[in-house]
């Protein structure tokens, strides 16, 4: 981390968390934040779902809600971006405060509730930002969510999709946030597959081929895994992101743990990684997975990748490491496969997914 970022992550640790993150994303935008460029490697180098990731290691929606600075991101070392979620009309999201810092932990508890300027607005500014994006291509994906006021939220997937859908390179279905009531109950097989079949429709109606992701909690029983896998297939996803938030609040210290939301971070790891070996052993290779939860070094990373994930995403690690993390934990990973042998990600997946079932 350079001298400057330091000094930023410190001035920003003194402030409320969700001014913290609004001035991040606008020093991000101002030119204030590292953006190395692409990471990458032949060995980085990652194919999933059709679309080529120059390194694994991508950002999880929730940081860019808006999608207000995406120029700025592919050129962060990430090898995928994904902004978000979006809901078809705005909304302000719960009542604030609803973001907090577990330092203690290394967790953050948020409970923000879907708050984005709406799928229009968002569908005009990756409209904007698609033709002036840098070489090499870095994917960009839009996070799919529900109005919490809908009367029919399954159809809100689908509605963002149509909106903003010629406007990124992947979406992901989003019905693992714990902010939005209710909202979980869409992870049931029979819900799941109308849910799913009515996003592909959309799907059939954009300019280019959008591959489909799935995002599942991480608070799921073994059945209900199974469940999920099977509905996978049969929709023909492209992904399944595992893992969102968790409601648990096992085995924390901070101040701040029993704040209502979501909790992210290092708590998250292990309970994230065991779904997504499970996850892994169920499908089989038929669906590439992407892990989430927990992850903030290139060991880290790598377990996920060798539990089964063809690529990882980050976030809240980046509250305690500043941005500069995504870069770090990619040329890490590259040593760590080199040191084991392998020639590339895909090589590593799942190798040691046996030590998590």
């Amino acid at each position: 981390m350079s001298l400057v970022e330091q000094i930023g992550m410190k001035v920003l640790r003194c402030l409320n968390p969700e001014h913290s993150h609004r001035l991040a994303l606008t020093g991000l935008r101002a030119g204030l934040a590292p953006l190395p460029g692409p990471v990458t490697s032949p060995r980085l180098t990652t194919t999933l779902a059709g679309l080529t990731f120059p390194n694994p290691v991508g950002l999880a929606a929730g940081f860019d809600k808006n999608a207000e600075a995406v120029a700025q991101l592919v050129r962060a070392g990430f090898g995928f971006v994904e902004v978000g979620a979006a809901t078809p009309r705005p909304q302000s999201g719960n009542a604030r405060p609803r973001l907090f810092r577990l330092s203690e932990d290394r967790a953050v508890i948020n409970r923000f509730g879907f708050n984005n300027d709406g799928a229009e607005v968002i569908g005009a500014r990756l409209n904007r930002a698609r033709p002036a994006l840098p070489a090499p291509h870095i994917p960009v994906g839009l996070n799919l969510g529900a109005n919490k006021d809908s009367a029919d939220r399954a159809a809100d997937f689908a509605s963002v999709l149509r909106t903003c859908g010629n406007g990124v390179d992947f979406a992901t279905v989003n019905v693992s946030s714990p902010n939005t009531e209710k909202l979980r109950d869409l992870q049931g097989a029979e819900a799941l597959q109308a849910l799913l079949a009515g996003v592909m429709d959309a799907r059939a109606g954009l300019d280019h081929h959008v591959p489909v992701f799935l995002k599942i909690a991480p608070d799921l029983s073994t059945s209900e895994i199974a469940q999920i896998a099977e509905v996978a297939v049969a929709a023909g996803l492209d992904a399944v992101i595992a893992t969102n938030t968790t409601l648990s609040r096992e085995g924390l210290n901070s101040p701040h743990k029993d704040e209502a939301g979501g909790l992210s971070g290092a708590p998250l790891f292990e309970k994230s990684t065991r779904v997504l070996a499970q996850l892994s052993q169920q499908l089989d290779g038929k669906i590439p997975l992407i892990g989430v939860g927990g992850i903030a070094t290139a060991q880290e990373a790598y377990t996920k990748i060798c539990a089964g994930a063809s690529a990882v995403q980050l976030y809240s690690a980046m509250v305690y490491h500043g941005l500069s993390l995504a870069p770090q934990i990619a040329r890490g990973l590259d040593k760590l496969l080199e040191d084991d042998g392998f020639t590339s990600v895909a090589d590593a997946v799942g190798s040691k997914r046996g030590d998590w079932l």
